[in-house]
């Protein structure tokens, strides 16, 4: 039964025309494959021959380039936080902020150009939470010696030693536990802690002493009291462009501003 089917006249004709459809269409694409192979050869020879349609070429590639590197810019991706260098002219910073970033650049010796970044950045981050950025900078000072890839015992990193666990939540939106070695991504983080810690203490020493036990600091090492020290040496370079607000042992930086 199964012969007969086969040898059926309406199944052979079906044969016959799936196999015509098929050697058909191999040969179209073997024509069409041969004709793109002759247009990309004619186009080279023509782009080899004229001088000119290279420079309009080059001009349209470069174009493209230049809009591709200003969206990137614009529109930087979460990850690009772990991923970029972070420097300031110090043409933009104010007198005190310049005299801070030399005398921080020669005791630690640090690249003037990175270091002004952190230090305009810890004046932003004053203003914002009403720490002052002596103490911002004296605290990483202590920490890292501004050092953004510094890791401490008990899995803390970067310039303000933050705990990558503790802050996962924040580092996700800024692209991931890697961005903590991104200096600013790590001081703004760490300043945001600090804040959290003062309001929750009645003086600064407190909140100073929680803040260092967080990133590994031994119970018993002068942490506190190297703190202060460093921003007392900070505060005697601002003195001259401003009054200084010394932050004494017994206190504790005014409330931030809800």
């Amino acid at each position: 039964m199964k012969a007969q089917w086969n040898q059926a006249p309406w199944v052979k004709g079906l044969r016959t025309a799936i196999f015509d459809v098929r050697e058909g269409f191999l040969e179209i694409t073997r024509h069409g494959m041969a004709l793109l192979g002759l247009a990309v050869v004619l186009f080279f020879l023509a782009f080899l021959a004229h001088p000119h349609l290279q420079s309009q070429v080059s001009e349209v590639l470069l174009g493209w380039l230049q809009i591709r590197q200003v969206d990137s810019l614009d529109n930087p991706e979460p990850s690009d936080a772990a991923q970029r260098t972070t420097t300031q002219d110090l043409k933009n910073l104010t007198p005190e902020q310049l005299s801070v970033t030399r005398w921080l650049s020669r005791k630690y010796r640090v690249g003037p150009e990175p270091l002004a970044a952190m230090v305009s950045e810890a004046w932003t981050l004053g203003e914002k939470t009403q720490l002052p950025p002596t103490l911002i900078l004296a605290l990483m000072a202590v920490e890292s010696r501004f050092n953004p890839f510094t890791a401490g015992s008990q899995g803390a990193v970067g310039l303000m030693q933050i705990e990558v666990q503790a802050h996962a939540d924040t580092l996700a939106q800024h692209g991931g536990p890697f961005a903590a070695l991104d200096p600013l991504t790590n001081l703004r983080i760490g300043v945001r802690h600090l804040q959290a810690l003062v309001q929750q203490t009645d003086t600064l020493e407190e909140a100073l002493a929680l803040y260092g036990a967080a990133s590994g600091q031994p119970s018993d090492s002068p942490y506190v009291e190297r703190v202060l020290a460093e921003q007392q040496q900070l505060l005697s370079l601002t003195a001259p462009a401003s009054p200084p607000s010394v932050v004494s042992n017994s206190s504790k930086p005014p409330a931030p501003a809800r």
